[in-house]
């Protein structure tokens, strides 16, 4: 199963950079044992458009674009369900089951995604109550996908 983050807005240089590519490339390493591959971050640009639905509309349609047919879609949003790594972890084996050919993690822009691809997700999940920076998102998530994949492999990475 390829696993793809599929994210609105380009993450600059910087430290958040180097530790969510760290994860990243942690993930990917581990995760091939698994049947899983791909661990690829596609940055689609940030809508110019003056009007909000129109960028949420605009910013959606493109990240539309880049989700392979018949993958899963998890959106990250603060409405989503508050999962433990081990509850998050378990979608995995399901999704393999089910035969799916990629999970596709979506962040959405500072004004959020349209309902027409929101409504649409297999998955939402939040990290928390709280606002967290997309940066730090981004860093979480793949933090998240590595600890996915140690749970897996019964790994001690991952203590409950």
């Amino acid at each position: 199963m390829r696993v793809l983050i599929a994210a609105v807005g380009r993450l600059k240089q910087g430290p958040e950079r180097d530790l969510a590519e760290r994860y990243r490339k942690r993930a990917a390493d581990a995760g091939r044992k698994h049947g899983l591959q791909g661990f690829d971050l596609i940055e689609v640009k940030e809508s110019r458009a003056d009007n909000l639905a129109r960028r949420m509309l605009e910013e959606s349609i493109a990240i539309a674009n880049v989700i392979p047919e018949r993958a899963v879609t998890v959106i990250l949003d603060e409405r989503g369900e508050n999962l433990s790594s081990s509850a998050f972890a378990g979608h995995v084996p399901v999704w393999q089951g089910a035969n799916r050919p990629a999970v596709v993690f979506i962040l959405g822009g500072a004004d959020g995604l349209a309902p027409s691809l929101r409504d649409k997700a297999d998955l939402a999940v939040a990290f928390g109550a709280a606002t967290w920076p997309h940066q730090l998102v981004r860093v979480m998530l793949f933090e998240q996908l590595y600890r996915t994949v140690t749970i897996l492999a019964g790994h001690p990475y991952h203590r409950a």
